[in-house]
C-alpha cells in the first residue's frame, strides 16, 4: 500500500532534491514561466506556491524563511516587492502547469509551470487583417509602412526558386562524386591510396 508516501523523490538523494527545486522555483520567480518535466512541475508547484504565501505577508521572519530557499537576493526581492503584492487578494492556487508533449530524446512529458498574470499578451487582428498594435503605431506618427519585396523591385521568393533549380544548385547528389554508386559503404573507414 502506498500509505503516506506523498513525495516525489525525483530518482534523487534528499539534499539533490531540496536544491533542484530550490533552484526551479528561484527560476521561476524569475522569468515567471518556465518549461521543464511534467513530474518536476508537479513537485515544484506547491514549493513555490507556499513561497508565494510567505511573500504576502512581507515581514522580516517571511523574508528570512525564503532567503532560506531562494539563493539569488534579487529574486527575493521580487518575489516581496511584486509577487507578494500581486497575489495579496488571491487565497492559493498562484499557478498554471501546461502540458506540452513529450521529449524528443527520452520521450518525459513536459510541461510549462507558470505563475498567474505573466500570460504573454497578443495584439488582436481587426477585420482587415491589420494588428491593433500596428494600427495604432501608423495613426500616431502618420508613417506608412515600407514597400514590400516585389515592390521594391526585389526579386521574389518564387523567382529565386526557379533560378535555383535551373543552374542545379539545389539538387543532391546520391554517391560518390564521380557518379559511382556503393562505393560510400563500401570504403568507409578505409584509407584511400596516395597519388
Amino acid at each position: 500500500m502506498r500509505h503516506r508516501r506523498n513525495l516525489r523523490k525525483l530518482g534523487r538523494t534528499t539534499a539533490h532534491r531540496k536544491a533542484l527545486l530550490r533552484n526551479l522555483s528561484t527560476s521561476l520567480f524569475d522569468k515567471e514561466r518556465i518549461a521543464t518535466t511534467l513530474v518536476k512541475a508537479k513537485e515544484l508547484r506547491p514549493f513555490a506556491e507556499k513561497l508565494i504565501t510567505l511573500a504576502r505577508k512581507d515581514n522580516l521572519h517571511s523574508r528570512r524563511l525564503a532567503a532560506r530557499s531562494i539563493q539569488d537576493r534579487a529574486v527575493v526581492r521580487k518575489l516581496f516587492d511584486t509577487l507578494g503584492p500581486r497575489f495579496a487578494q488571491r487565497n492559493g492556487g498562484y499557478s498554471r502547469i501546461l502540458k506540452l508533449g513529450w521529449r524528443q530524446g527520452d520521450g518525459a512529458e513536459m510541461a510549462i509551470l507558470e505563475l498567474l498574470g505573466s500570460e504573454p499578451t497578443f495584439a488582436k487582428a481587426d477585420r482587415k487583417g491589420k494588428s491593433a498594435r500596428k494600427k495604432r503605431a501608423a495613426e500616431t506618427e502618420g508613417v506608412t509602412s515600407p514597400p514590400s519585396a516585389s515592390q521594391a523591385g526585389a526579386p521574389s521568393e518564387q523567382g529565386a526558386k526557379e533560378a535555383k533549380t535551373e543552374t542545379g544548385a539545389g539538387k543532391r547528389r546520391r554517391g560518390a562524386p564521380g557518379g559511382k554508386r556503393g562505393s560510400g559503404a563500401a570504403t568507409r573507414g578505409k584509407k584511400k591510396p596516395g597519388k
